[in-house]
């Protein structure tokens, strides 16, 4: 028999810079690039779904189609009439990017606005994938709905990962933030945070406080990132160690570094990797998407069947 990796957010029409003032369209967005990704990496016996809502209108169908030509099962988006896709633009600046972003009719905040389509979707999964924009973009009411059928989810025995991925202006203030984040780590048995983003959650963490948190929280494994730094790996079985970093001569782009991290590692630890082998993997992916304009980087696959 097959398996099952679902990731739940928001996939939104994306405009990457170019160069020259010009833009290229594509559709990305956090957990759609995992998903993305989590689709090349895994074997053909694993079904990779996304999981959202977009609207009935042509951007949504484009979206949906682009999908399903990159081997996504789309049945699990729902389809809310009156309402679009998002938008987002990706500004660089050696590297580094920023973004600006259009979302207000975004269906996708509409996720956990229905918990029987919610638990119907999540029910059967081996691996359930989200993050912290999952949850930023949704209501109080909808961020407890979601959390809520996680935990019933985990408690039958899906694997369920989260990416605390942190953007600051989509939470409606700093506490709210850290209580969501906090949250979503608590159903969580993967846990991906980012270092200069737990910086920001919790001012004056250090690593050794932010793998205890997470621990408290009750995850069974850490990855914790830190840019082109170390990586700092945490299971019950083998407490902390540390991955040296892999050093890029030429970073273009760092858009979906930490996507396709999360969909490298969480892959190979479905699999039975060991925590070194998944982030060793999940490092060198990071370190050759970020060479590459854009969220998803199809060149790295060409070649592979």
């Amino acid at each position: 028999m097959g398996s099952s990796f679902i990731s739940l957010g928001e996939c939104m029409v994306e405009l990457s810079d170019q160069g020259g003032g010009l833009y290229r369209r594509g559709f990305a967005g956090d957990t759609f690039n995992t998903a993305w990704y989590a689709r090349r990496i895994l074997p053909k016996t694993w079904s990779v779904s996304y999981g959202s809502c977009i609207g009935a209108d042509a951007a949504s169908g484009e979206m949906r189609a682009f999908m399903e030509a990159g081997g996504i099962d789309t049945k699990a988006l729902r389809v809310i009439p009156d309402q679009t896709v998002g938008l987002y633009m990706i500004s660089l600046d050696q590297g580094e990017r920023s973004f600006s972003y259009w979302r207000s009719q975004s269906a996708a905040r509409c996720l956990a606005d229905d918990p029987a389509w919610l638990q119907a979707t999540l029910a059967g999964c081996d691996v359930i994938y989200f993050s912290g924009i999952t949850l930023a973009i949704l209501s109080p009411e909808g961020r407890a709905a979601l959390c809520a059928a996680l935990a019933e989810a985990r408690r039958q025995g899906t694997m369920i990962a989260f990416d605390t991925n942190l953007r600051p202006r989509l939470w409606e203030d700093h506490a709210t933030m850290q209580t969501g984040i906090m949250a979503g780590a608590a159903v969580a048995d993967i846990i991906l945070p980012s270092f200069d983003e737990e910086q920001i959650l919790f001012e004056g963490a250090t690593a050794s406080d932010t793998i205890a948190r997470y621990r408290a929280a009750g995850a069974h494994i850490i990855a914790l990132k830190d840019g082109a730094g170390d990586v700092q790996l945490w299971d019950e079985a083998g407490g902390v160690r540390v991955l040296p970093c892999r050093p890029v001569d030429h970073v273009v782009d760092s858009t979906a570094a930490g996507d396709s991290f999360g969909a490298a590692f969480v892959a190979n630890v479905a699999q039975g990797c060991s925590l070194e082998e998944a982030a060793l993997a999940a490092m060198q992916l990071a370190g050759q998407v970020i060479q590459y304009r854009g969220a998803l980087v199809p060149q790295i696959f060409k070649g592979e069947k």
